[in-house]
């Protein structure tokens, strides 16, 4: 005897078909920003910054997220991660230590901490233009 799967209530194959080809593409746009952590690798697109109502809250790390740390998000690079990020608009760097996940805002690939983003001058324009470049 052979046991045939049903669709759930009031949606077909075709429906479910769709939700997993649209899973399928919101995860593969993500593999777009992966970076090695291999020193020197390097990888561009835009940077944002944590606002100051998350201060305290904690991090992907476990750690409580300070806004005068040199820390940053990225989304593959692993907790401890030392990285360089340098605006494009002005060549102002800073030194961070990847301590969470993120951002998951479209197009960005890092996250920093407001210290850093003062660093290298982005606070006013609240996202820049950035190299990342493993440090190790």
């Amino acid at each position: 005897m052979s046991i045939k799967a049903k669709p759930a209530a009031g949606r077909s194959n075709r429906g479910q078909c769709l939700a997993a080809l649209l899973c399928l593409l919101a995860l593969s746009g993500c593999a777009g920003h992966q970076l090695s952590d291999t020193p020197g690798a390097t990888s561009s697109g835009e940077a944002s910054w944590y606002s100051d109502r998350h201060q305290g809250a904690r991090t992907a790390s476990g750690e409580r997220y300070n806004k005068n740390a040199m820390t940053a998000a990225h989304r593959t690079l692993a907790f401890g991660t030392r990285v360089r990020v340098t605006n494009l608009n002005n060549q102002r760097q800073a030194v961070v230590r990847i301590n969470d996940r993120g951002p998951f805002s479209g197009g960005r690939i890092i996250d920093l901490s407001r210290a850093a983003a003062d660093r290298i001058g982005m606070i006013r324009s609240g996202v820049a233009p950035v190299r990342v470049e493993v440090l190790k």
